[in-house]
C-alpha cells in the first residue's frame, strides 16, 4: 500500500461504501505491449500506481488470447479485468465489495469499449462458471478469511480451468502453495520476481 493512501485495511477489503474523501488519480498499465490509461480514486486498493504485485501477475502469467468467461477476483479499479477484456475479447466479471471501485471497473470499460461486467459478490449468479480466475488476493484480511475467499470461488472454475494468483513471498505464498495442494487443488509455482510468487492452480476436476 503506498505510504500516501491513508485508509484501513478494512476499507480496502470490506467497506462497501469507503468513507474517505474521493481524490482522482490516473494510473498507466501496460497491457500486451502498449500503455493503457486507467482512472482510479481514493478509498480503493492502490489507488496512486499499479501495486507491483499486480504488475508481476499481468507480466508473467499468460493472459488469455481466446475468447471465454473470466474471472477478476478482488478487481479494485480494474488492471487485471481490463487486460483481461483487452487480450481476450472474452466476457469479464470483475468482482469487489467496494462499490467506489465498481464504479471506477465502470468507468474503465466504457471508454476502453471492452467487455466486463462488474459486480459485488453476492451478485454474481449461483451457476456461473468460468475458464480462468484471476486474483491478486488480500493477504491482509487473515489466513482464516483468504482460505474462506478461495474455497468459496476456486470451484468456479470449469473443468480443465486455471487460476491465476499473485502472493509476496513473505507473505506466505509458499504456505499457501501447500494449503491448495492439500485441498485437492493442484497448485504450482508459475513464476517468481520481486518479491512475489504467481501460482498455478488447476481445477480439481482434472487433477
Amino acid at each position: 500500500m503506498p505510504d500516501n493512501v491513508h485508509v484501513s485495511e478494512s476499507e480496502f477489503y470490506f467497506s462497501s461504501r469507503p468513507s474517505s474523501q474521493v481524490k482522482r488519480h490516473i494510473v498507466t498499465v501496460p497491457v500486451a505491449g502498449r500503455d493503457v490509461t486507467l482512472h482510479s480514486a481514493s478509498g480503493v486498493f492502490s489507488a496512486t500506481r499499479l501495486d507491483p504485485g499486480t504488475a508481476v501477475l499481468l507480466r508473467k502469467a499468460p493472459l488469455p488470447t481466446a475468447k471465454g468467461s473470466y474471472l477478476d477476483l478482488g478487481c479494485g479499479y480494474g488492471p487485471i479485468a481490463i487486460s483481461l477484456a483487452l487480450t481476450s475479447s472474452g466476457q469479464v466479471t470483475a468482482v469487489d465489495v467496494n462499490s467506489r471501485a465498481l464504479e471506477l471497473v465502470d468507468t474503465n470499460a466504457r471508454e476502453l469499449e471492452v467487455d466486463v461486467t462488474a459486480v459485488q459478490p453476492h451478485d454474481v449468479p449461483a451457476d456461473a462458471m468460468f475458464d480462468e480466475i484471476w486474483s491478486n488476493p488480500p493477504i491482509r484480511v487473515g489466513k482464516s478469511e483468504l482460505h474462506d475467499l478461495l474455497d468459496e470461488w476456486l470451484p468456479r472454475l470449469k473443468p480443465g480451468g486455471v487460476a491465476w494468483l499473485v502472493v509476496a513471498r513473505h507473505k506466505g505464498a509458499d504456505s499457501l502453495v501447500d494449503w491448495l495442494n492439500a485441498r485437492g487443488r493442484p497448485t504450482e509455482k508459475y513464476a517468481s520476481a520481486k518479491g512475489y510468487r504467481v501460482l498455478r492452480v488447476r481445477s480439481e476436476r482434472c487433477a
